[in-house]
């Protein structure tokens, strides 16, 4: 089984092949993605046993390990499949499997006695006789639950075997419930969230309504802001990076297996971009603003840093968002980049985009650059106004060179 080891872990969350594509480009250390069953996120195409076998072999030839998900609470039917599910874990090489459920916990070393295991945040780990437990059962690997502070989750590393690796999310969605144990959507809309079909009803706006006044509808205020009263903010911990370090986080979890390739590109990233900075400087002073800015460049809901410091809070005292419950998106990717040679770029075209327009490409590893779109050619070497054909063949006039992959964005 592949075997590296880094003094900090970028994870970066995979949904497809795409998005396999762009965390392996853009500077991950390891990847987790989900098997067509037993995975917590049903929504993303996921991978099919050739397609993990395909997917392991793309990222070991990267030196970046692979972790599959099967964190779900399986039922009584499901658990004659499990078997299976090993034997094609093992035929792919992955390098561990993400469990939550203790009865899949004991299938895993049945079934793949060597397999690593690493247990889901799901299990709810809060202290370090829990997190010692399931050292003793086997895991090399404990995902401490959300809800934990900096202090807490320093006294859970001080009190457990060195042998035994502390991962935490660092950087994604917050649900409002414990460690993502929820029934809200299952009660609402009959879609489990412990089975990896959450339909976020967290994020819904609601009202009241009385039952003689049908059609009348009146918020349900939790504040004078709004009526998403449940709508938790993201966290984003790319500036603390060295007080994960220093408590004892090893592997720096991003969410966002759902996500787009985008915002696994540019938040693999900017991650990748901090701990480098930090591990050759042992600080995150002096860190460039540009790493930090990144991660305000693709979707997002308003940022705060969860429970890492207490109570969920940012600058204006607020963990939750009350104004709505959609995303803050202020760039667009335009393009990708094929190739550049002769003085030209060549891409494909992903959104439109005009003549005159300043673009901004982000390549891995490197500050984004500006540049103009001062003549736009068709794949013809026609010159044109716009790029405006979904998937279009494309050059600009650039003397700067750029790697395959890179993306172009533009600010609305």
């Amino acid at each position: 089984m592949f075997k590296s080891k880094k003094a900090l872990e970028v994870l970066a969350p995979v949904g497809d092949e795409e998005r396999l594509g762009a965390a392996l480009n853009f500077g991950a250390d390891a990847i987790y993605l989900g098997g067509q069953m037993f995975g917590m996120r049903a929504g993303p195409a996921n991978f099919s046993p050739d397609e993990l076998k395909n997917a392991v072999e793309r990222s070991h030839k990267k030196d970046v390990k692979v972790y599959l998900t099967c964190n779900t609470l399986p039922r009584n039917d499901e658990i004659p499949h499990f078997e299976e599910f090993m034997r094609a874990a093992d035929y792919s090489g992955v390098d561990a499997v993400i469990v939550n459920d203790i009865g899949l916990l004991s299938l895993v070393k049945k079934y793949s006695p060597d397999m690593e295991i690493h247990i889901s945040t799901q299990a709810g780990i809060v202290n370090y006789v829990t997190a010692n437990e399931f050292y003793n059962m086997g895991a090399k690997r404990v995902v401490l639950a959300r809800e934990l502070s900096i202090d807490e989750i320093a006294e859970i590393r001080a009190k457990t075997p060195k042998e035994l690796d502390i991962e935490c999310f660092v950087h994604g969605a917050m649900c409002v419930s414990f460690s993502g144990r929820c029934l809200l959507s299952q009660y609402l809309v009959n879609r489990d969230a412990n089975r990896g079909e959450c339909a976020q009803p967290c994020r819904w706006g609601y009202h009241l309504m009385e039952e003689n006044r049908e059609g009348q509808y009146f918020p349900v205020f939790e504040d004078e802001k709004g009526t998403y009263i449940l709508n938790a903010k993201d966290m984003c911990m790319i500036e603390h990076i060295d007080k994960l370090a220093e408590a004892g986080v090893y592997s720096l979890k991003i969410e966002g297996r759902a996500k787009s390739s985008y915002y696994v590109s540019v938040v693999t990233n900017a991650y990748r971009m901090a701990v480098d900075y930090y591990l050759q400087h042992n600080t995150m002073e002096g860190c460039p603003k540009w790493i930090f800015d990144e991660v305000f460049k693709v979707s997002h809901r308003a940022y705060c840093t969860g429970f890492f410091f207490g109570h969920p809070n940012d600058k204006n005292g607020e963990y939750q968002y009350y104004g709505d419950n959609g995303y803050i998106r202020e760039y667009d990717v335009v393009a990708v980049v094929d190739k550049c040679q002769g003085g030209r770029l060549y891409g494909t075209q992903r959104n439109k985009f005009n003549r005159g327009d300043e673009l901004e490409i982000l390549s891995p590893g490197r500050e984004p650059v500006k540049i103009f779109a001062e003549k736009i050619y068709d794949e013809n070497d026609n010159e044109i106004d716009t790029a405006n054909h979904a998937t279009m063949k494309f050059s600009l006039d650039c003397d700067l060179n750029f790697e395959s992959g890179s993306i172009i964005r533009n600010k609305k």
